[in-house]
């Protein structure tokens, strides 16, 4: 292979890592504003939430509220830190979505859809994180 298609597989490796990360970057962000608006509205003890009462893992809605709210507000500025393309902003984004995740898989009966649409999107930020190597974006 010559060094000028070396050069040219090299140069399009990098910008396919760099665009996941940029999509992983604006779904976690987009993660983050969401959580965001579904913690106030917890907190508020809005109209929108479904109440099981034989659910094991049974919280206050308030509570939930907070835990989205925080993730939320984590994701989002987790979110703005892989523009930079750093290692400890794609770690940090993976586990961030991975509580994300875990949250909504906690909040299930209580938003149900939406829980499940935050849980797929979170899932392909830490694919979009995880699947391009450190070379790559270098």
């Amino acid at each position: 292979m010559h060094s000028a298609e070396q050069g040219h597989a090299h140069s399009a490796k990098q910008e396919w890592a760099s665009g996941l990360t940029v999509f992983g970057a604006v779904m976690l962000m987009l993660v983050g504003v969401l959580d965001i608006f579904r913690g106030i509205m917890a907190i508020a003890e809005d109209d929108v939430f479904v109440t099981t009462p034989n659910y094991v893992f049974q919280f206050d809605l308030t509570g939930w509220g907070w835990v989205h709210l925080f993730l939320g507000i984590a994701a989002v500025l987790v979110g703005v830190g892989l523009f930079s393309a750093s290692l400890w902003a794609r770690i940090a984004g993976v586990v961030i979505a991975g509580f994300v995740i875990i949250a909504n898989f906690l909040s299930l009966p209580y938003y149900p859809v939406w829980s499940v649409v935050m849980i797929a999107i979170s899932g392909f930020v830490i694919w979009a994180l995880c699947v391009t190597k450190k070379e790559d974006l270098a």
